[in-house]
């Protein structure tokens, strides 16, 4: 089981790696979808893979939002920088991008991100085909449909285990983008479902607060079923948050991991679940949707960000001396930090008292009274308490020395008349190190010992000195020649520093790679990419000749006291949603339409469970009743889905992807075609100069919506019950 943790700077970094994270996560300046952490330059890129790597640590680059055409030679140019650098994985969200870079690429493993909303075997079984090592699963499934997957699949399959949790199906949610232009797709999300709402009924409130604000997810419970799962890696979201969240998170979460692949007893400490919540919390965790039963509570609707643990309520409150009184349900100290109600900032705790006399710690039932604290605060307040002084100082020493040690041989030589020397070879696993072969002599010579003697005990000390670096000396042989002595002590601790110098050089150099393995990939030929790219499509069919500009419909309801022999004959096709065929009631309306239109089954986004049972009842059925033309699909797990029921689906029927698939770029556009898609359709994110550019090529029919409602947001939670 991989623990894989979040970087957004590189004290986030460090932070992973020292408390145990098997992998970590990062973005560049561009092209991921935290564009609002601070991500790393090209130079940074090149440290933060090097400093994880020669500790062990494998390192994965973020390159998941929806590239356009103007930007996919950028695109490839920074993954092949990062392949470059040594890169262990990249996650992908545009499935063009994503079907290059596997081509390119073919020994560098390409993940498929969350935002590629994968969340059925059928999904990870086409990701499978098209050439990913792993796939990231939609966090709305739970631990039964996780297994199901991995147990029929034999990628590698990801899941989210702690952190912030969107409302909507990632990747498939407009909300951000429609009302404010910033595009989640793009990394840009402003996060509108963390705004309070009102819930109406016939204009009527019926409920208000953030209606759309998820708790975060914490899974510690989960993880022996994450094991039996069969689950590759477990994923901490928080590329925006602090050092000290990433130290604490990734802590805690190693270590219950070690516990469940130990077999012993598998009990979680209160103090880990209670530092887990102080750490961060929103509406003090949830299980998100690993349970098969519907999380009622996974919305918090009383406040969207961080809520800390609950410290107690105002007892009195002495407004001119800014005395606040209560009853503690967690110990405070001075530098503690804590919040009230209504208050929007928080108070760091600078006087703390008992009785009139000043103290400095406190226990859980103790009645306390802090100081200097004047705000909105009134009698029976909620107080929060934000942070602990002492977990914060604990996570940032944690992440200032070295606690990841790779262990090394070595072989130190002192001789007569002979330069001091130090042999070290590998004593691990890591393939990293697997030929590591260093020798390094210093100028310095021993000599014949006037009084005490140069013994091994001292030289075994002096070399095991290795605290300041990432490596430690397991075994450490010495030839010791007689009565001999070194001038300068020091002159073992310059050997050891240098020759370990040399060691993460070598292991630096290791990670470098110069070219793909099995294509070359220069700059000349990479700069062609894009015009191969155009090439393709240019000498493709010629779809110019179709001149009339063609009218669907999508009907997502059917009114049985509607007489539908009324619609246009200027309608080409017509698009019914999936549930509309499995009831008798609405059979007279098909049959007329089938006969006037040419049909299309519209498919719901997310096919699970139920849907997917549906589907393959009443398909075969309704494809020949009602002269189905083709399917509307909307979600590359529904392409998998029709192929096993429908031989030679795209020989007799129209295939054509629904605007969810998110097509930004020719690429896509041709990876589609090679799926058997006859017709995309384009993103309603898409400004008119990117429009322009996928109408430029005949390749695939395109189709535009032009009117109507577009869905912001596709949930797994119902806001009503």
């Amino acid at each position: 089981m991989e623990l894989l943790s979040p970087v957004g700077n590189f004290e986030c970094l460090k932070a992973a790696v020292q408390n145990g994270a098997d992998s970590v996560y990062f973005g560049s300046n561009l092209f991921n979808a935290r564009a609002f952490a601070d991500n790393f330059d090209l130079d940074n890129l090149k440290k933060c893979i090097h400093y994880a790597k020669i500790r062990g640590i494998k390192t994965h680059l973020t390159l998941n939002t929806l590239i356009k055409d103007a930007e996919f030679q950028q695109a490839i140019d920074l993954a092949k920088i990062a392949y470059q650098y040594g890169i262990d994985a990249i996650i992908v969200q545009d499935l063009g991008l994503a079907t290059k870079l596997i081509e390119l690429f073919p020994d560098l493993p390409i993940h498929a991100s969350t935002q590629m909303t994968v969340h059925s075997l059928n999904g990870a079984l086409e990701m499978e085909r098209l050439g990913f090592k792993r796939v990231v699963l939609a966090r709305e499934l739970s631990i039964d449909e996780i297994a199901y997957i991995c147990k029929n699949t034999n990628l590698e399959i990801e899941c989210f285990a702690h952190g912030a949790l969107c409302i909507s199906y990632s990747g498939q949610c407009l909300f951000s983008s429609m009302l404010g232009g910033r595009s989640g797709n793009r990394g840009k999300c402003a996060g509108p479902c963390r705004l309070p709402y009102e819930l109406l009924e016939n204009d009527k409130k019926i409920n208000s607060g953030y209606l759309l604000s998820t708790r975060d997810l914490c899974s510690l419970d989960y993880i022996p079923a994450f094991i039996n799962a069969g689950v590759k890696a477990l994923k901490i979201e928080g590329r925006m948050r602090s050092p000290e969240y990433v130290a604490t998170v990734t802590r805690i979460y190693k270590k219950y991991i070690d516990l469940a692949l130990s077999k012993n007893h598998y009990v979680i400490d209160k103090k880990d679940r209670k530092d887990l919540l102080q750490v961060f919390n929103r509406g003090m965790s949830s299980q998100g949707h690993l349970d098969s039963e519907p999380n009622r509570n996974l919305v918090f609707k009383d406040k969207p960000n961080n809520m800390g643990l609950l410290l107690g309520k105002v007892q009195n409150y002495n407004k001119n001396k800014g005395y606040v009184t209560l009853k503690l349900k967690e110990p405070i100290q001075i530098g503690d930090k804590v919040s009230f109600e209504n208050e929007e900032g928080s108070y760091t705790i600078s006087e703390l008292m008992e009785n009139g006399k000043n103290i400095t710690e406190t226990k859980i039932g103790q009645t306390v009274t802090i100081g200097r604290i004047k705000g909105n605060i009134s009698f029976n307040n909620k107080i929060y308490k934000m942070t602990s002084k002492d977990l914060f100082l604990t996570a940032k020493s944690s992440y200032q020395k070295e606690n990841i040690k790779i262990p090394l041989n070595c072989e130190v030589t002192i001789q007569k008349e002979k330069p001091i020397s130090i042999h070290i070879t590998p004593c691990n696993s890591i393939k990293l190190y697997k030929d590591l072969n260093i020798k390094y002599e210093l100028n310095e010579f021993p000599i014949e010992a006037k009084n005490k003697p140069l013994d091994k005990d001292t030289i075994v000390k002096q070399i095991s000195k290795t605290t300041d670096t990432p490596y430690e000396f397991k075994n450490i042989k010495v030839n010791l020649g007689s009565n001999l002595f070194i001038p300068k002590l020091s002159s073992l601790n310059e050997l050891r520093r240098k020759s370990l110098e040399q060691v993460e050089q070598y292991a630096i150099l290791e990670c470098l790679r110069f070219d793909p393995k099995k294509q070359k990939l220069d700059n000349n030929n990479q700069d062609r990419i894009l015009s191969d790219m155009r090439a393709v499509v240019k000498n493709s069919v010629n779809l110019d000749k179709i001149k009339d500009i063609k009218i669907s419909v999508l009907l997502n309801y059917l009114d049985t006291n509607f007489d539908y022999s009324n619609l246009t004959n200027d309608i080409d096709n017509i698009y019914i949603p999936l549930k509309f065929f499995t009831s008798k009631k609405y059979e007279t309306i098909l049959e007329m339409l089938s006969k006037r239109f040419n049909l299309y089954i519209y498919m719901p986004t997310i096919v699970k469970g139920n849907y997917k049972n549906l589907f393959y009842a009443h398909s075969e059925k309704s494809v020949k009743k009602y002269d189905i033309r083709g399917f509307v699909i909307s979600n590359i797990c529904n392409i998998r889905l029709l192929n096993e029921l429908f031989t030679d689906l795209d020989k007799y029927f129209k295939i054509v992807t629904n605007y969810t698939f998110n097509v930004f770029n020719l690429q896509t556009v041709l990876t589609l075609k090679n799926l058997g898609v006859s017709r995309f359709t384009i993103s309603p994110e898409l400004d008119k100069p990117t429009i322009n550019s996928l109408c430029d090529y005949n390749y695939l029919q395109k189709e535009l919506m032009v009117y109507g409602r577009v869905p912001l947001l596709n949930m797994n939670y119902c806001l009503l019950r």
